[in-house]
């Protein structure tokens, strides 16, 4: 494709066509994940004991049948960063499923990776079958076809086209953006963005009205602020991985681990206010933004359970966890701070994010896209804080380092 005119139109037609299927698929498990959270809310007291024996079902499932995929995120990385590495289609039943199942039975879970993982799956078979049936040559354009589906996942789920378009380009490199791939990330991530629309898939979005003067006080306390939400996400980044690679976490067998740790996270969830800590965080962030009761102690317990979560093999993402941590932090120092709860609610929620996955722009885009055109000035400062001084590491572990921050 050495001629400008058909790679526009190669990548048209492969845009829209990913963002369709991407768009379908995330329609799907989106309403599963929907119908999953109001039935674990409605009998929690019942399915919540149950949450050890699927665990270990969803470890054997992929044992047995999975062939590798339980990967997932890192085949997406692996994708990207390499013209050779095909992901196995049935990447996508098995995290969809296992993500429904998490949820179902109570654990501490996102659902980012799974679109993403499903985003970028689409897009690398579609490529190979490309390749294998016409004879297309579309090694050198492997990456910018990744991030179109990882766009169009993104998108279909959160419903926000431009930050899915900017996140796709930025979340394979830190340091670095993959400005070849912004015609087909924006078409695939509109059109998913259109089919979830479509399909009347409800999104987060909150106008802030309430937003404080930049005077000299109010940017200190803002400073402080946006630190903490630095630490928050560095907090949830550096837990997650010692978790993960503790010695005594790598010895234990994955079965018993899941199941022994599933017991522990049933006991602490029924004690920690009876499944507040359960499932998205999305009862956490409607609570920050709607002046609902928030605790000084649910971000950290949020961080808690999530990690815990993730760490002994249960499946999800860590996304919206983030989004919660971040708000019902924001929430908590708005008081102390003296700002208007929404407004340093909506600051977490993006920069906790920032800190979290090394995505300055993309979580600046998001606050603008969920919170309102006039909270650009604190969200992008915001962001690049969090974005700045939370450390390098991030909670995708085949992000690149291409630059350091500072």
């Amino acid at each position: 494709m050495k001629h400008r005119f058909n790679r526009v139109i190669f990548y048209l037609i492969f845009s829209i066509l990913i963002g369709t299927i991407v768009g379908t698929i995330d329609t799907i498990f989106s309403l599963g994940l929907t119908w999953v959270s109001k039935t674990r809310v409605e009998n929690f007291k019942y399915l919540i004991y149950f949450l050890p024996f699927i665990g270990v079902l969803i470890v054997l499932s992929y044992k047995k049948y999975g062939k590798g995929s339980s990967k997932g995120m890192g085949y997406v990385f692996e994708a990207a960063h390499s013209e050779n590495t095909i992901i196995p289609k049935r990447l996508i039943p098995f995290a969809i499923i296992s993500t429904w199942a998490t949820h179902l039975f109570g654990g501490s879970a996102g659902r980012e990776g799974v679109a993403v993982q499903i985003g970028a799956t689409t897009s690398n078979a579609v490529a190979n079958f490309l390749e294998k049936k016409f004879k297309f040559n579309l090694k050198e354009v492997k990456k910018i076809l990744i991030c179109s589906g990882i766009a169009a996942g993104f998108s279909g789920l959160f419903g926000t086209p431009f930050a899915a378009t900017i996140f796709s380009l930025e979340v394979l490199s830190m340091g670095c953006i993959e400005y070849s791939a912004l015609f087909p990330a924006l078409t695939s991530a509109y059109v998913a963005y259109f089919i979830s629309h479509l399909m009347k898939i409800s999104h987060f979005h909150f106008k802030v009205q309430n937003i404080p003067e930049p005077n000299l006080k109010n940017i200190f306390y803002f400073l402080i602020a946006s630190l903490s939400f630095a630490v928050a996400g560095y907090l949830f980044v550096y837990s997650l991985k010692k978790l993960k690679k503790v010695e005594f976490m790598k010895k234990i067998e994955p079965t018993k681990k899941i199941f022994f740790g599933g017991i522990i996270l049933v006991i602490f969830l029924i004690l920690a206010h009876h499944g507040r800590y359960s499932g998205l965080g999305t009862n956490l962030i409607n609570a920050s933004f709607n002046g609902e009761t928030i605790y000084s102690y649910d971000w950290i317990l949020k961080i808690l359970f999530t990690v815990v979560t993730l760490a002994i093999g249960f499946q999800g993402g860590e996304v919206t966890p983030l989004f919660s941590i971040g708000a019902s932090l924001g929430a908590c120092l708005a008081g102390y701070l003296g700002f208007p709860v929404e407004f340093l609610a909506a600051v977490g929620y993006c920069a906790v994010f920032a800190s979290a996955t090394n995505t300055f722009l993309a979580c600046f885009m998001i606050g603008i896209e969920v919170f309102g055109y006039d909270m650009a000035g604190y969200l992008f400062i915001g962001c690049a804080i969090g974005y700045l001084f939370s450390g390098e590491t991030s909670i995708y572990d085949g992000q690149k380092k291409e630059h350091q921050k500072i």
